[in-house]
């Protein structure tokens, strides 16, 4: 199920009518005018939910005779929410590129000929910028307190703070004097 098919049926679902008409249907195929009768309701305002509901493609109907039927497609209702939420959209990429941007950008502002120009006061705008100097670190190879030192000090002059906020933002990984970069 596609991002735009969820919304549709999340929407329907939305609805209290439209729920007693799925849940009748979940019984058996019905058409218009027995569910008007079974749910209190005119046959005007079931058509018209049954109308959102095949948009949403929750009911199918088909022909009986000279009733149009209606049936619960059940398979709609099996996909799971963790699913539809894994699926990658349109807006996810879109997103993706957005913070990307953002991140030249912070880039751009915060370092000048490959140096620190200043920690950033936000948090976020701070992970950025030891990202940006984690690079430099091998992920998984350890490093004495001295080498790790040397590369941050490339970077900027007060080394201590780098190193503790990337150790604090879980870039990078002390035990005793030796580093790793987690990330």
């Amino acid at each position: 199920m596609v991002e735009e098919e969820a919304i549709k049926l999340f929407k329907c679902l939305a609805d209290k009518s439209r729920m007693q008409i799925l849940k009748s249907l979940m019984m058996e195929d019905m058409y218009v005018e027995r569910l008007a009768e079974r749910l209190g309701l005119t046959p005007a305002t079931i058509s018209f939910h049954l109308k959102k509901l095949e948009d949403a493609k929750a009911v199918t109907s088909y022909k009986d005779q000279y009733y149009t039927m209606y049936s619960l497609q059940k398979e709609v209702f099996m996909t799971r929410i963790i699913d539809i939420i894994r699926e990658e959209s349109d807006e996810a990429r879109e997103q993706q590129r957005r913070e990307e941007n953002y991140r030249k950008k912070v880039i751009s502002a915060f370092f000048e000929y490959g140096r620190l120009k200043a920690i950033p006061a936000q948090r976020k705008k701070e992970k950025i910028c030891l990202e940006e100097i984690a690079g430099s670190f091998e992920i998984g190879k350890e490093y004495d307190e001295k080498e790790v030192n040397s590369i941050i000090k490339g970077f900027f002059d007060d080394y201590c703070t780098i190193r503790r906020d990337m150790i604090s933002e879980g870039i990078m990984q002390r035990k005793g004097t030796v580093y790793v970069r987690k990330k």
